[in-house]
């Protein structure tokens, strides 16, 4: 319910999905500045993604390439990007779940709230 029970002041609801955008868009710029590095095989693969989920690279190194074996390092590859990915995974969270709990609660009072 509102102060007093009255309607919900319409600008003051917009002025604050506009602050959130805001704050939303902000946050997405950082994520796509920060970088975070997964790695397999104890760090004979690395793989370098950003916090919007960019590969910005990988990186074997030389010891890990046997021509004879190509499916491992194949693998090594695969993990380290899976890697990479659950590490973005979860900067993203903390870095858009104060955000997003914004979001969770609706505006109270309102149909669907």
């Amino acid at each position: 319910m509102f102060p007093g029970g009255g309607q919900p002041d319409l600008s003051a609801i917009l002025q604050q999905a506009q602050q959130m955008q805001q704050a939303l868009a902000a946050a997405q710029d950082q994520l796509a500045k920060e970088e975070v590095t997964g790695s397999a095989g104890g760090g004979l693969v690395t793989a370098t993604m950003t916090g919007a989920g960019e590969l910005r690279s990988v990186t074997i190194a030389p010891s890990a390439v046997d021509p004879d074996d190509v499916e491992t390092l194949q693998d090594l590859v695969v993990a380290a990007v899976r890697d990479a990915s659950r590490l973005a995974s979860e900067l993203t969270a903390d870095r858009m779940g104060p955000l997003a709990g914004g979001l969770g609660g609706g505006f109270p009072g309102l149909p669907g709230a």
